[in-house]
């Protein structure tokens, strides 16, 4: 195990992320491959709030070269303004801060989040800004559960939460993401993209929109595409690809046996690959009682050579 796991780990996700990575991260350790202190690349098509990027930026400094995408242009609008302009972010994040938390009443605080959220809704595909960066993380830290949900056209439809202090800006934790996104190469679109930057020390990490397992569970609504059983079987034909280049990679996903035992459709899916089943939290649901540990999927295309695990 390279020992510079064993750092303090210095980036964080700068937004809440419905299905995000940070409770797995102890998981997806134990099932990294053997030769991760020889990878140089590591691409993370689907990058949504980057926990396990800046982990791994954190962890390993054999890491040389990242690529990160996702068809959301306006999460990756984030990501290039706290690469680049980390410090206007902040300031234009502490102004609404302050105008926020100088309304006492609840009723004025929803107002005002209605206001910047129909603001926000009014962007188009040219208005890539700092403004808009804001706008998404205080939105984010404010609606309800830090969902990011968008209809058919892109409009966020999200509903006030019920939050008696936000943190809308953390400024300590933009700057220090912002100084390891200095080494990310960061690409919008198609998650295909990134298959050019494909060699043998690659490692992909895949955190795709997952398949709904119930009526009440689909959370992936984050772009105005759908994310549907067509496309998890377009991933797998791309993971196929990068597999035959000699890369290696990681997928998580829902296991849908957690609430139907017949319900194989990765286990089929993915039958030539190893198929690991981890305990993951779910926190996104309006009733307490729904919440609680649930099985979710990795998938690899190696096996570890050693069956212990490692801590962080």
């Amino acid at each position: 195990m390279n020992q510079s796991i064993k750092k303090q780990i210095t980036g964080h996700p700068f937004l809440k992320w419905a299905g995000g990575k940070g409770q797995l991260i102890q998981q997806i350790n134990n099932y990294l491959p053997d030769n991760i202190s020889t990878i140089d690349t590591y691409i993370e098509p689907f990058i949504g709030s980057g926990a396990i990027m800046f982990w791994l930026l954190s962890a390993y400094d054999n890491i040389k070269h990242v690529v990160i995408n996702d068809i959301n242009s306006d999460l990756i609008n984030i990501y290039r303004v706290i690469k680049k302009e980390p410090l206007d972010l902040i300031s234009e994040l502490e102004r609404i801060d302050t105008i926020y938390k100088n309304l006492t009443s609840y009723d004025n605080q929803k107002e005002l989040y209605l206001a910047l959220r129909e603001e926000y809704n009014e962007r188009n595909s040219s208005s890539r800004s700092v403004r808009n960066a804001a706008l998404f993380i205080f939105l984010n830290r404010t609606c309800f559960n830090g969902l990011y949900r968008v209809n058919s056209k892109n409009k966020f439809n999200v509903p006030f939460g019920k939050y008696k202090n936000p943190k809308i800006c953390d400024r300590e934790t933009i700057l220090r993401d912002s100084e390891l996104l200095q080494k990310v190469e960061i690409l919008c679109g198609d998650y295909t993209a990134t298959k050019e930057y494909v060699s043998e020390k690659t490692f992909f990490y895949f955190d795709p929109p997952y398949k709904p397992i119930s009526e009440t569970s689909n959370f992936n609504s984050y772009t105005k595409f759908d994310f549907d059983d067509n496309e998890q079987n377009r991933l797998k034909q791309f993971c196929d690809e990068i597999s035959a280049t000699g890369a290696k990679f990681m997928l998580s996903n829902s296991d849908p046996r957690s609430i139907n035992p017949d319900n194989n459709f990765f286990d089929k899916l993915y039958q030539e690959y190893n198929i690991m089943r981890v305990d993951a939290k779910r926190n996104i649901n309006s009733k307490s009682d729904k919440r609680g540990t649930i099985k979710e999927l990795l998938i690899t295309n190696y096996l570890k050579s050693s069956a212990t695990t490692n801590s962080i």
